[in-house]
């Protein structure tokens, strides 16, 4: 897996010749610093967990962007706060220059705190992730599904005709398994894996979260992580989370405010809007890597995956992934939620952008009965939206009607 091509690789490069600064922000260990091997060779790089490189920026960052105007690329920013407005006086001194600087970040809230207050107009923002089935299949740059949808006026056979899969479902399986994180696709035993992601949790707890959050009590946040792999997947009741780590409410919150803020969790709302029946509020999330998740839950082999009673919303959390993974990838904007009703009607993803209103099922499952597609066709009437789509381990992409496709994963 050394030298995966990464999908928004072209996005970073596109986004130099349109801002003065890009950010690459995403959580630990993602492979931003590989990616900013990629920028020519008269970037140069600093560090900022390296101590000479901290000391020569923090001293005095106004001086540092004036000896160095141009092709320079800052990991891990957030760490010097001061750079933030510094980086915007230098900028607006040669505003109609593009592509001068880069700057990494694994520590969401800090970072775009100082993006939004200092550099708003001048930056733009690439959320980077670990490797997505595209990547780890090595069809980046691939037609794809989700690129064909990026055409408004695309119709769904369309959307389907000729559609190549990425790989074979056992190679999907053993992705989905193992997750995206590039140093287990290295070192792919079970002992390395096993290991990595307990030193991954630690670091991750103390490294940054606890340098963002030095007031956090470590001991309850260390069970709240152990929590999440339990309730990837499921609707949240803050309550019930509380009582568990024995903290208030407005505690439970802001824990799953700091995993989705570094990266960790994915929430996804509630979709609410024009809803004509009694629809639940609740927020529902996922571990965002399945790796990490099947680590957090002791689960040793893909065997034992599929036999385990989290398989479903596994697999469900890895295809939400998966599609922000790509649609991040190509610079797409949009939002995502989820639907439920009180009578229980549901739809596992929501995505709205320009391409039009998309509802997804996710199903590990080759065939769909018409009872599975009852509740997409319901949304997608009411809702009069562009497609409802249902993901499944299929062997070919089908059209069920007018509205409804079936993609298997491995064509996503």
């Amino acid at each position: 897996m050394r030298g995966v091509k990464r999908a928004c690789e072209s996005l970073l490069h596109s986004f130099l010749q349109t801002f003065p600064c890009v950010a690459l922000v995403g959580v630990r260990q993602c492979g931003k610093t590989t990616l900013l091997e990629t920028l020519p060779s008269a970037w140069r790089r600093f560090d900022l967990e390296r101590r000479a490189d901290h000391q020569l920026i923090a001293r005095d960052p106004d001086a540092f962007f004036r000896l160095h105007p141009n092709h320079v690329s800052l990991d891990e920013g957030q760490l010097v706060p001061d750079v933030f407005p510094a980086l915007r006086v230098a900028i607006d001194a040669r505003r109609a220059e593009r592509g001068r600087f880069v700057i990494t970040g694994s520590s969401s809230p800090q970072l775009l705190r100082s993006i939004s207050e200092s550099l708003a107009g001048r930056v733009g923002v690439i959320e980077m992730a670990p490797f997505s089935w595209e990547e780890a299949s090595a069809t980046v740059g691939r037609d794809s599904f989700l690129q064909r949808l990026l055409h408004r006026r695309a119709n769904p056979a369309s959307l389907i005709d000729g559609l190549r899969a990425r790989g074979e479902l056992h190679a999907a399986h053993d992705f989905w398994f193992r997750g995206g994180y590039p140093e287990p696709w290295l070192n792919p035993s079970d002992t390395f894996r096993s290991r990595w992601a307990d030193q991954y949790v630690q670091s991750y707890l103390y490294r940054d979260v606890k340098r963002l959050f030095p007031g956090l009590d470590e001991i309850r946040f260390r069970r709240f992580l152990e929590l999440l792999g339990g309730l990837s997947g499921r609707i949240l009741n803050y309550a019930d989370v509380a009582r568990a780590l024995a903290v208030s409410q407005p505690t439970a919150r802001d824990y799953f405010d700091i995993a989705h803020g570094t990266f960790l969790w994915r929430a996804l709302p509630a979709f609410s809007k024009d809803a004509v029946k009694r629809v639940v509020k609740h927020p529902r999330g996922y571990l965002r890597d399945s790796g990490l998740l099947h680590s957090l839950l002791r689960i040793p082999d893909v065997d034992a995956l599929l036999s385990h009673p989290q398989l479903g919303a596994s697999w469900e959390g890895m295809v939400v992934e998966e599609i922000i993974r790509q649609l991040n990838a190509l610079g797409v904007t949009h939002q995502c939620s989820y639907y439920r009703t009180g009578g229980g009607a549901e739809v596992d993803l929501v995505i709205e952008g320009a391409f039009g209103l998309v509802a997804v099922e996710i199903k590990h499952a080759s065939a769909v009965g018409t009872r599975d597609l009852r509740g997409l066709r319901d949304f997608v009437a009411e809702q009069r939206a562009r497609l409802g789509v249902v993901i499944t381990t299929d062997v070919v992409p089908r059209q069920y009607d007018d509205k409804l496709l079936g993609v298997p994963f491995t064509f996503l």
